[in-house]
């Protein structure tokens, strides 16, 4: 069979334990038999980012920005425990943070629904999208340990010298303090995103932050959204039958528990991480769950929502059996070579991205699965795959 020729490449961003084992499998079985691969490679395993300072993480993203599409695999954000594992330099950012950093934009991530997996709150029916903002808060935070008895305070000096301080507490003994920003111009991004993509599949938007207690910084995340709603959306969701709305954090959880789905959840930065990982364990799995980085400049970046199944790892090292979940990083690939065949006119590329996430779900629905899936899924005739033969029980249907 010939296969199906690139024109441009993706950006492929390779991760560490479990996940880039899946990757490579997942390359080797999925992709190459049937597709001619164009990609320029970045290595983001933390080995290799301490080696060069993360120096590759960030040329990585700006490969995204080249190139319009980009792929990436789970990586790890090393704690204390990874710099002694890995014998790192320092302990490095989040490489999602410095990518999301540099192509801004927002994070879309919705569930990847099965008939035979049933949400765990039985009222939801239809995907909840959230929308998370993708610069910003904790993920660029500045943070200091407080030793001894002083004053943490917030000084912001202007381009003219000016200086303004504001005491954040006066200590009398040990503490911590962190101070975290955003910017304007990227929450005005976030909100055109979102308003965008709201229109785009013609659901309706809800945003939530905590503006009675953050009365500056999250409220002005809601003037931001309100006022650009208000001037450029209003009548185009009227037009689309669709609505927006804002409300409290916690008046939002209590909407989406009762609430039937279908709808896109914008949130800001950790707010869209931990939900996402609410509605993606509700829905069923932390491997059911896509995500993509939409940038307001056009660059896609393609991940799965979880982490490097270190756990899983651990026994593949010992060369005990594992049945890890692969299926949102087949669904990262997919989404990828969808768009970069529809960015770049290959009819057959977007095909084949199509048929891959079609066959990766029926082949679920059929019985066969990875263990996690196995311990929740309504199935009559269920049969426990381990992580390569999953792989290649799709490559069978596939071809």
């Amino acid at each position: 069979m010939s296969k199906i020729k690139m024109k441009t490449p993706l950006v492929e961003m390779d991760g560490d334990e479990m996940t880039r084992i899946i990757w490579a499998f997942i390359k080797e079985h999925l992709i190459e038999p049937f597709i001619d691969l164009k990609s320029e490679y970045y290595d983001l395993g933390l080995a290799y980012r301490d080696k060069t300072d993360d120096q590759v993480t960030i040329d990585s993203a700006n490969a995204a920005k080249k190139y319009g599409v980009a792929v990436k695999c789970a990586t790890i954000t090393p704690n204390q425990d990874r710099v002694k594992e890995y014998n790192l330099k320092k302990m490095w950012k989040s490489p999602n943070g410095t990518i999301r950093a540099i192509l801004d934009g927002t994070v879309f991530r919705a569930p990847i629904l099965v008939n035979c997996i049933k949400p765990m709150v039985t009222t939801w029916k239809k995907p909840i999208t959230i929308a998370r903002h993708a610069y910003g808060d904790i993920y660029k935070d500045v943070e200091y340990k407080v030793e001894n008895p002083g004053k943490a305070e917030i000084v912001f000096t202007d381009n003219k010298g000016n200086e303004e301080r504001l005491l954040i507490h006066d200590f009398d003994g040990k503490g911590i303090v962190m101070g975290m920003h955003n910017l304007q111009v990227s929450i005005e991004s976030f909100a055109r995103s979102c308003f965008n993509y709201a229109l785009s599949v013609k659901q309706s938007l809800w945003f939530a932050t905590k503006d009675t207690i953050s009365k500056i910084y999250d409220h002005t995340f809601k003037d931001i959204y309100n006022d650009i709603f208000e001037k450029e959306y209003k009548e185009k969701f009227k037009s689309a039958g669709i609505e927006y709305f804002y409300t409290l954090i916690d008046d939002a959880v209590a909407r989406v528990i009762r609430s039937e789905g279908g709808y896109i959840w914008a949130c800001k930065n950790y707010d869209g991480d931990v939900f996402s990982d609410m509605v993606a364990t509700a829905f069923g799995s932390l491997a059911m769950m896509t995500s993509v980085l939409v940038s307001p400049e056009g660059y896609f970046e393609y991940e799965a929502a979880h982490g490097t199944v270190q756990r899983h790892y651990y026994a593949h090292l010992e060369g005990k059996e594992t049945s890890t979940n692969s299926v949102a990083t087949i669904f990262a690939w997919s989404g990828a070579l969808k768009k970069r065949g529809e960015l770049d006119g290959i009819k057959e590329l977007v095909a084949f991205a199509e048929m891959l996430e079609k066959i990766t779900i029926s082949t679920i629905e059929k019985g066969y699965m990875t263990k996690d899936l196995a311990l929740i899924a309504d199935h009559p005739d269920k049969k426990i795959l381990n992580t390569k033969d999953f792989i290649l029980e799709v490559k069978k249907n596939l071809t």
